[in-house]
């Protein structure tokens, strides 16, 4: 009797110690609010700990992955930006966080194939484009740029945009619609940023 009391007081021990225990999710949140914070590092390592409970949770990689990203840490975003789109083939805000490391790294002919896909996957998200329009802006494609950002400002006009737009149309030589733009943008009653988190989530 004694011995089966024993028993059961100990996994119940057992039992409450694990349900104290972190899960893989709570850490990525945990992660994903010191991202949102600046607290880049921090994120890491609770991006890891969520990885080491589930290696399987695809969400982390593509949020650790932006995290890297904003470090500067492109192999290692890359690496996991790869991971995730492996698994999941249709993840639209990945394909842009993975554009970006590409364009960061220089490699612009293919960051422009992902966002392509990323537009394809989800042609109503405006960070896909502004995206597409920084590359096309490297190639000097100056013109698609242009009209990507003018689709940017259709659907959430932010001062960011407006200025790059300018930026691009003082390349064309048009200091015309630049100024105008830079003065719009000076202003006008707009957010300062699109939301470059949101493109990960």
């Amino acid at each position: 009797m004694m011995k089966n009391i024993a028993t059961i007081l100990t996994g119940l021990m057992c039992l409450g110690a694990c349900m104290t225990l972190p899960t893989s999710a709570e850490y990525a949140a945990r992660a994903d609010g010191y991202v949102k914070d600046g607290k880049l590092e921090k994120a890491i390592t609770a991006y890891n700990k969520a990885l080491t409970i589930n290696p399987d949770n695809l969400e982390v990689y593509a949020s650790r992955g932006a995290a890297h990203y904003f470090m500067g840490h492109f192999d290692l975003a890359q690496q996991d930006f790869e991971r995730a789109l492996k698994a999941n083939p249709y993840h639209a805000d990945t394909y842009t966080a993975y554009g970006s490391v590409l364009a960061a790294r220089g490699d612009y002919k293919s960051a422009l194939t992902i966002l392509n896909m990323a537009i394809d996957l989800n042609p109503r998200k405006p960070e896909n484009y502004f995206s597409r329009a920084g590359v096309y802006f490297m190639l000097q494609d100056y013109s698609k740029a242009i009209a990507d950002y003018n689709t940017v400002l259709q659907m959430a006009p932010a001062r960011d945009v407006i200025n790059a737009r300018g930026a691009t149309y003082l390349r064309m030589g048009n200091k015309e619609l630049a100024e105008q733009d830079f003065k719009a943008a000076k202003e006008g009653d707009f957010p300062d940023t699109l939301s470059v988190y949101s493109q990960i989530k």
